[in-house]
């Protein structure tokens, strides 16, 4: 199994919930006095997709629903200078139906498990932190939590060997590396960096264990961020099931830039990626560049961006996650979830429109169009349109329905025809 297929390493920021409640979970406050602050975290979504073609599920037009809860507590305690923090948090997720369309579930997965497990310090201008949690940097180009959460569907390919993750696949339940050490320096401006070590437990990413560094010059125009990764070590079987033998030694550095460059209605946004593999595997870059502008004086504050990715061959994604919102990082959710391509080996044209017809409704639509893949073949080229919305219907309660249109080039491709798949999505996040 080696390509690079499953490449579900989203980290799910909740897409209405970031826009309407500017955090990834809720939480309740039960206790707040004296410096010492304990809340309950809550974070409910369900999900139900349909897809008219299959890309290795055995249904010829898969159905299938999605869900997670994740809950427990989080708190900090004035000590010192400064303040202790940390938390605790379980999660419960499962998939039913047929399976999703890449056939990387099944419907019957199940489970329970814990996924955050921290503590840390902060003060003013230095955090340290270390245990099981999630850790996103920059624009989640390259690492964006440990968030590719597979099923039953690879089971028995391999006698004894099982990626599953308790299924969620597209709403990435569990996004927590399994161990993590960060020291964080510097402020909201000006210089700062981040020096931090992980190790994951997911099968589906080789059980990777990495170190790296980030650095950032934070101004009012925009962020200038450099970062390095190193690879330490992996599971052999498991990187030899997905293909990622080179990550052992693996060297990836990137720049990047993103901000409005002092103009008010202007999004800017580009990363360029080096990466050198741990074997005898070519070196391997990825780069892309994106501009936007929001018509504020118009009716609705419609916006539009362009965006331009390239990703050479052999080059590997590792942990990239859904950050902005739809086509960030997974470009198409066809595509991106299920047909490919997945961040790697090819060029792809991106435009999406969006518009705020009220506070609580945001609608928008989003084209791609890939090329050049599969080694130059393109025997992997399509173009996808989506069309989603994003509604807060009440204060537990908000609902994002998308339908995509999913076009292979040629009868060569993943799918073996060339027929556009209609794809259907349907999103309820209940925020507490």
């Amino acid at each position: 199994m080696k390509n690079q297929i499953f490449r579900r390493t989203s980290g799910y920021l909740l897409v209405a919930a970031a826009a309407a409640l500017s955090a990834p979970a809720s939480a309740y406050n039960l206790y707040n006095q004296d410096g010492t602050e304990l809340n309950l975290d809550i974070e409910v979504i369900l999900g139900h997709f349909s897809s008219e073609e299959t890309y290795g599920n055995s249904e010829s037009s898969p159905a299938w629903s999605e869900g997670y809860a994740k809950y427990g507590f989080s708190g900090s305690k004035v000590v010192g200078n400064g303040s202790l923090f940390g938390a605790v948090n379980a999660v419960t997720s499962g998939t039913w139906g047929d399976g999703d369309a890449a056939g990387l579930t099944t419907g019957d997965e199940r489970d329970t498990d814990i996924e955050d497990l921290y503590v840390g310090y902060r003060t003013e201008m230095v955090e340290f932190s270390f245990g099981r949690q999630n850790l996103t940097f920059g624009d989640g180009f390259i690492l964006n939590g440990d968030s590719l959460n597979m099923g039953e569907g690879l089971d028995g390919i391999v006698p004894g060997f099982s990626a599953n993750r308790g299924g969620a696949y597209w709403l990435a339940a569990r996004k927590a590396f399994d161990k993590t050490a960060v020291l964080r320096v510097g402020g909201e401006s000006g210089p700062r960096g981040d020096l931090f070590w992980f190790e994951s437990d997911n099968p589906a990413q080789a059980s990777v264990e990495m170190s790296g560094i980030n650095l950032e010059y934070v101004t009012d125009k925009g962020t200038f961020g450099l970062m390095h990764l190193k690879g330490l070590d992996v599971d052999d079987n498991e990187a030899a099931f997905f293909g990622y033998d080179g990550r052992d030694g693996q060297k990836t550095t990137s720049v990047r830039f993103q901000g409005n460059a002092g103009v008010e209605n202007l999004f800017l946004s580009a990363e360029y990626v080096d990466q050198s593999q741990g074997n005898s595997n070519p070196d391997a870059n990825a780069w892309y560049a994106e501009a936007g502008w929001t018509f504020a004086d118009l009716p609705w504050s419609p916006s539009l961006n362009y965006r331009y990715t390239s990703y050479d061959e052999g080059y590997d994604p590792l942990f990239f996650g859904f950050n902005r919102g739809y086509g960030t990082w997974f470009q198409g959710e066809v595509a991106g979830n299920y047909a490919g391509p997945f961040g790697t080996d090819a060029d792809i044209h991106y435009l999406g429109v969006k518009a705020n017809p009220t506070e609580m409704l945001t609608v928008g639509a989003s084209y791609f169009d890939f090329s050049d893949t599969v080694g130059g073949s393109g025997s992997n080229d399509a173009n996808e349109i989506d069309i989603w919305a994003e509604w807060v219907a009440h204060d537990h309660l908000i609902i994002s329905p998308l339908v995509g249109f999913y076009t292979p080039d040629a009868a060569t491709s993943t799918q073996g025809n060339d027929d556009t798949n209609t794809y259907v999505q349907v999103l309820a996040i209940v925020p507490f």
